[in-house]
């Protein structure tokens, strides 16, 4: 029978017969011998049609056959193989010669279909249609090739596809709607490409892959980054972002986005820190990043923020863990341990592991401590809290700044008042103290009505003529607290003669000891 001959056989068999009926010279006799040319045609390409699309899979020259595993890897095939078994979970073409991914490379669905490798093929086009016939895809490895763009859509029907290998291509342009639809990736691969703008659509809130724990654009041509935007992403995305050997510009931003990440020990900053470099701007060297604190740049040291808030405020405490799912315990700034929602306490551990602390006290200023376990990391995080001693919202920064300018008001213009108006006074204020004299300050008082006065010309113009004369003694003269020596004197009076009667103390000087003048 012609089943049982092998293909090309089958073939030569069938192409005589159909000769030998149109020529009249078959052993079939019929009236109507017609009607055999058609049905011979349909025979040839039923027999004809695997090897018009590709080679007919042959697990024991092509490809190696395992159970549900398919490997035709280094095999140099420039085609598919074609009548590949629904029950394949893993088709392996790694390494060939396969240059481009057609919509109808297999013409039966696979629904059983969770692994495929394409690296190493040199290939340059996927259709958008080539993931039609593979909806449970899992694992994708279009790794080293030359892809050189994703277009739009290009991975939608994959939508249980969870880790996708595309590095070592020349890929610098991806669309943004690429990855649209892909729900359930967590894994993606985009290294040493020539990408010159960091896909933030993949991880930034609203637009993000739910489920994408890993994104590496390592090695690619991006010189900037969004810092701000990947300031706010939660840590477990922070932890699978890799963005090393890129030729960044140097910036004090970057370097404390990176030490900060350091600081919580992100495994993208672990890992690869001597693998982050930028270039200056003048000189216009490359320098590694961590070193611009230190060396080039002076950009300031980098501590974890302190959480602001004021009396009588709610605030809530993100345990912002490295891992996505994790059991989170809190201990508060007094050393207790918080209670779940249903609790009466003032802090207490929300759904989703965060710390609600309600109506703020300034007791509640403090460091808290979170506590994460899981099966393959612990984790502990400490949050410092600072509870301002007023009810004042706003920028904190801004009210400080201002109410010490005011106090540096005030306090000045108090200082000149007490200054200008109450000056403390030598004598009345301190009258237990013996009083002290500057050397040029008025030392002694001294009445002197004229050259020569006698005591009765004293007494008869006490009334008419009054004034007040200020001497000050000479150094040689002066004694103690204003005094005058008593030899000086003497050697003044031998000088002027002896028809001078001296006088005695009471009527020629007057010694006093503060500045009031005395009138006579």
């Amino acid at each position: 029978m012609v089943g049982s001959l092998p293909r090309s056989k089958e073939l030569s068999s069938t192409m005589q017969l159909c000769s030998s009926t149109a020529t009249g010279e078959t052993a079939f006799s019929t009236p109507k011998k017609s009607l055999w040319l058609p049905l011979c045609v349909l025979l040839s390409l039923t027999l004809l049609g695997p090897e018009v699309g590709g080679s007919t899979l042959d697990c024991h020259q092509t490809c190696i056959c395992a159970s549900n595993i398919v490997s035709c890897s280094k095999k140099e095939l420039e085609s598919i193989p074609t009548a590949l078994p629904r029950y394949t979970a893993v088709l392996d073409l790694s390494y060939n010669s396969l240059s481009k991914l057609r919509a109808e490379w297999t013409p039966v669905k696979l629904d059983k279909l969770h692994t495929l490798l394409l690296s190493h093929n040199g290939m340059s086009f996927i259709s958008s249609e080539a993931f039609s016939f593979v909806p449970r895809l899992r694992y994708l490895d279009l790794s080293s090739n030359q892809l050189q763009g994703l277009e739009e859509y290009q991975f939608t029907e994959l939508e249980e596809l969870e880790v996708l290998l595309l590095y070592n291509n020349r890929i610098s342009q991806i669309d943004r709607s690429a990855f649209e639809g892909v729900a359930k990736l967590q894994k993606l691969y985009l290294s040493q490409n020539q990408v010159s703008r960091f896909p933030l659509e993949l991880v930034k809130e609203k637009t993000r892959l739910p489920e994408l724990s890993l994104l590496d654009v390592s090695s690619n041509r991006v010189k900037s980054l969004p810092v701000q935007e990947l300031k706010l992403l939660p840590a477990w995305i922070k932890n699978g972002l890799y963005f090393h050997n890129n030729p960044f510009t140097c910036d004090c931003e970057l370097y404390s986005l990176l030490a900060l990440w350091h600081i919580r020990r992100l495994n993208s900053a672990v890992d690869f820190r001597d693998e982050y470099n930028c270039t200056l701007q003048s000189p216009k060297i490359s320098v590694r990043l961590f070193q611009l604190g230190e060396e080039y740049m002076n950009c300031s040291a980098v501590k974890e923020a302190e959480v602001e808030a004021y009396l009588g405020d709610s605030l809530t405490l993100e345990c912002d863990t490295r891992k996505r799912v994790m059991t989170k315990t809190w201990v508060t700034a007094s050393n207790e341990v918080a209670a779940s929602v249903r609790s009466n306490q003032s802090a207490v551990v929300l759904a989703n592991g965060s710390l609600q602390i309600r109506e703020l006290r300034a007791e509640d200023s403090g460091v808290y401590t979170c506590y994460a376990v899981s099966d393959s990391l612990n984790e502990t995080l400490y949050v410092s809290v600072r509870v301002h001693n007023f009810t004042m919202p706003g920028d904190s920064d801004s009210f400080n700044t201002a109410y010490t300018t005011l106090v540096g008001c005030v306090s000045s213009a108090i200082l000149v008042l007490i200054y200008l108006y109450l000056t403390p006074c030598r004598c009345f204020c301190c009258p237990g103290e013996e009083k002290l004299k500057h050397e040029d300050s008025i030392h002694s008082s001294m009445l002197s009505a004229s050259a020569t006065p006698t005591h009765d010309l004293l007494e008869g113009q006490a009334g008419l003529n009054r004034h007040v004369a200020f001497i000050e003694p000479s150094k040689d003269s002066q004694g103690q607290n204003g005094k005058l020596n008593r030899g000086s004197e003497e050697e003044q009076e031998g000088k002027r003669g002896k028809g001078h009667r001296r006088k005695s103390d009471g009527e020629s000087i007057s010694s006093v000891f503060s500045d009031t003048p005395i009138v006579v």
